[in-house]
């Protein structure tokens, strides 16, 4: 990023901090051996997705972090609060509900086909070894052989991962969401109703994280306990003593009532971005886990009860589970659609993603990824320890419903993917005359043209993404009502369900039912192998951080187990160096950010006091501001959010190419728009072999665009605009702001980027 080897770090730590070149380190000290030249510097924060190797058990957490994008994503509104808070409960409420369906699935394969079904089935425990002391045809009846107590144990597993989850959460909780901002002091011309992502309170997220992390610990731990608890209920209402009886139902209302308080949690507060919200819930935050910890030690010691005459037979009780969820699920995914186009319509946007529905969407596929992650560990478990012999029932019907959609829903993906090729093919050839009048007076080279022709093609790709999302999520909703319909209604598996049908309807069901459960099986494999590859190498995990920058750019606002927002490390990182350095020196500065840091760079920029902000000029080059977040986003960067940040700065412009397939112009309504974006930049700069160019140049689309003169020309064009004058140190009596070290400030020009690639 700063074009030298010999680099020094100003401030921060390995994570993420600012650097400088080793000849600029005392810049201030020494202000006129430069002269008026501004000094670079770059923040570098790729650490913060791509860091250590514990960063591979993120993978685990997709649905988690898909869900929290969809509170995002709802459309731009005035003057509908309600709705906005009841659009925000909703995929809270969905996050829920992956909590629930995570642990669920823990507790399938952990409690019923490991301990209920294959250890009180002798053909099953007889193949694992390691089964036998809790197969009582093995173990001759031994204690741990009755099967409450099997399931105590096996409790242990998913009660382990719900701790797990809630220790990543908190450890993550300390490390990012505790990042206080910079003190908010209102100036007399700063406007009452300020852009979403300038409030004070945006990028500190700490009390409602933590609200969240109690109420899905508790439902976590409330989940395992209705899993233990539920078949000694239903033994002790027909076979047990009275008193076993009313232990049990005593257990179940605390249950329902530990229910009840978990979702009033949830619903009960939002996000507080008005102000920097320093309090904390401490009750809830303490109590509720604790409560349904204690809740679950009691239902265990009540299922660990002896019943010498109980005996574990198909499937354990409780099998309903996954259907109320996938219903539950479903209901909130249409609710939450309706809310969207309330939203939409009162204020439409011909550029929002999906006509406002894309947040809805979104949220669906986050059930479904959660869905499809679950059936997958549960059918290749089942699989593992049942293999051909078919001696145990297997896992719920549902599950293997849900497996064989895939089949048609890869089949409706395939048609769309085949649509998209056609319509790529067209643009190629409509592109090839664009590129020739691009570069006039050049030798015709019909492999170049086609060649720069289609890279211009498939850029364009970026653009249909909603399209995509949009065939995806009605397939999956239509495949997935089906599922459930089916489940639920025949109580058998698709194969059994469509026997005495005409053949093609039976062939079909068996041959998605099995074509599905090998999906799942190859896809969980891939899904294991990435991450142990990605836990293993360096680069793998750095592909996942780059697959990372836009799902975890947001706060955890509706999951506090998806993984952590940089953006509450990185936007504040910003917003100090910048308030710290001009406050010290006086000075101006130019902010580049390239990619996703241009992301960064426009949020740090709204943070800023507006004394200071005039103060700044943007180069932004390769953004997704407006291609992606403003479409996908629009509430937080669309047309009125970035022509506020361009009325507001100092000046801003923006350079991209037409082969990128990422970044994209900025594109203000007005006047706004030739005073932010560069006509789209030459790419390759030269079409044939040229003086300055003796060889091919290289198409470089999303990269390379410090090398184009453009970009040195734009930024001296800024630093122009900023002038008169670049400051010198103010006196020695002045100390630095804090998070600065003294005499390490000074440069009228700061880089902001995720990676030196982008």
């Amino acid at each position: 990023m700063l074009g030298d080897p010999r680099t020094v770090r100003i401030t921060g730590d390995e994570t993420a901090a600012v650097y400088r070149r080793t000849a600029d380190a005392d810049a201030e000290r020494n202000p006129g051996e430069r002269g008026d030249q501004p000094v670079p510097e770059a923040y570098v924060w790729c650490n913060l997705t791509s860091g250590n190797a514990a960063r591979a058990l993120w993978l685990l957490l997709l649905p988690f972090m898909v869900a929290n994008l969809a509170h995002w994503m709802h459309p731009t509104t005035t003057g509908r609060q309600r709705a906005v808070r009841l659009y925000g409960l909703i995929v809270r409420l969905i996050g829920l509900t992956l909590t629930v369906l995570l642990v669920a699935a823990a507790c399938e394969v952990a409690l019923d086909l490991t301990a209920w079904q294959c250890a009180g089935t002798r053909a099953c425990a007889a193949r694992h070894s390691w089964l036998g002391f809790l197969s009582p045809a093995l173990s001759d009846h031994g204690w741990w052989s009755q099967p409450g107590r099997r399931l105590v144990l096996a409790a242990l597993v998913p009660a382990a991962l719900t701790g797990l989850l809630w220790y990543l959460s908190r450890r993550t909780w300390s490390a990012y969401e505790s990042q206080q901002p910079i003190a908010d002091e209102t100036e007399p011309d700063e406007e009452q109703h300020r852009i979403a992502l300038g409030r004070p309170g945006f990028w500190y997220g700490r009390r409602l994280v933590a609200r969240l992390r109690a109420a899905h610990t508790a439902a976590g731990l409330l989940t395992v306990a209705a899993a233990l608890g539920t078949c000694a209920v239903r033994y002790d209402l027909h076979y047990g003593s009275a008193g076993l009886e009313v232990v049990g139902r005593l257990l179940g209302a605390g249950l329902l009532v530990g229910t009840v308080v978990v979702v009033w949690v949830v619903c009960r507060r939002g996000r507080t971005e008005e102000r920097l919200d320093t309090d904390l819930d401490g009750t809830v935050v303490r109590l509720l886990p604790a409560g349904a910890l204690a809740l679950l030690v009691a239902t265990a010691v009540y299922a660990g009860w002896s019943r010498p005459d109980w005996r574990s037979t198909g499937l354990l009780p409780g099998d309903a589970t996954f259907g109320t969820l996938a219903l539950i699920q479903g209901l909130l995914v249409l609710v939450l659609g309706v809310v969207a186009q309330v939203l939409h319509r009162a204020r439409p946007d011909a550029r929002t993603a999906m006509r406002g529905l894309a947040g809805p969407a979104v949220a669906l596929l986050a059930c479904a990824l959660g869905g499809v992650m679950s059936g997958g560990v549960a059918q290749r478990v089942a699989d593992w320890l049942d293999g051909t012999v078919h001696s145990i029932a297997g896992p719920p019907v549902l599950l293997t419903w849900q497996a064989s959609t895939i089949p048609p829903l890869l089949l409706v993906l395939l048609g769309v993917g085949a649509w998209l090729a056609r319509r790529t093919v067209m643009l190629r050839r409509a592109e090839q005359l664009a590129v020739e009048l691009d570069y006039p007076g050049q030798p015709e080279d019909d492999a170049r043209t086609a060649q720069i022709a289609g890279t211009r093609a498939m850029a364009a790709l970026t653009d249909r993404a909603p399209l995509l999302v949009a065939f995806t999520g009605a397939t999956t909703l239509l495949l997935g009502a089906a599922a459930l319909v089916g489940a639920l209604a025949t109580g058998a598996t698709p194969d059994r369900a469509a026997e005495g049908t005409p053949p093609f309807v039976s062939g079909a069901a068996e041959t998605a039912q099995t074509l599905g459960s090998w999906l799942i099986g190859v896809g969980f494999l891939l899904f294991v192998t990435w991450g142990r590859r990605a836990y293993k190498d360096a680069s793998a995990r750095r592909t996942i951080g780059i697959l990372w920058d836009v799902g975890t750019f947001w706060p955890r606002a509706a999951h506090p187990f998806a993984p952590p927002c940089y953006a509450e490390r990185a936007v504040p990182d910003l917003t100090w160096r910048m308030a710290t350095w001009t406050s010290t020196t006086g000075g101006r500065l130019v902010l580049c950010g390239h990619s996703q840091g241009s992301v960064l760079a426009a949020a740090a920029a709204w943070q800023l006091k507006p004394s200071v902000r005039r103060h700044v000029a943007l180069l932004t080059y390769g953004s997704p501001l407006e291609r992606l977040y403003g479409r996908w986003f629009p509430a937080y960067f669309g047309p009125a959010a970035l022509t506020s940040l361009h009325r507001e700065v100092a000046c801003w412009r923006n350079l991209y190419r037409l082969t990128d397939p990422i970044g994209g112009p900025i594109g203000l309504p007005g006047e706004c728009g030739p005073q932010v974006d560069r006509a789209p930049l030459k790419d390759p700069r030269a079409y044939g072999r040229t003086e300055q160019h003796p060889l091919p140049a290289p198409i470089l689309g999303h990269g390379g665009y410090p090398t184009d003169p453009a970009f040195a020309e734009e930024r001296e064009h800024l630093l122009e605009r900023l002038r008169p004058g670049i400051p010198g140190p103010r006196p020695a009596q002045t100390p630095p702001g804090p998070g600065v070290q003294p005499g390490s400030t000074g440069s009228p020009d700061q880089g902001s980027s995720g990676r030196s690639s982008g």
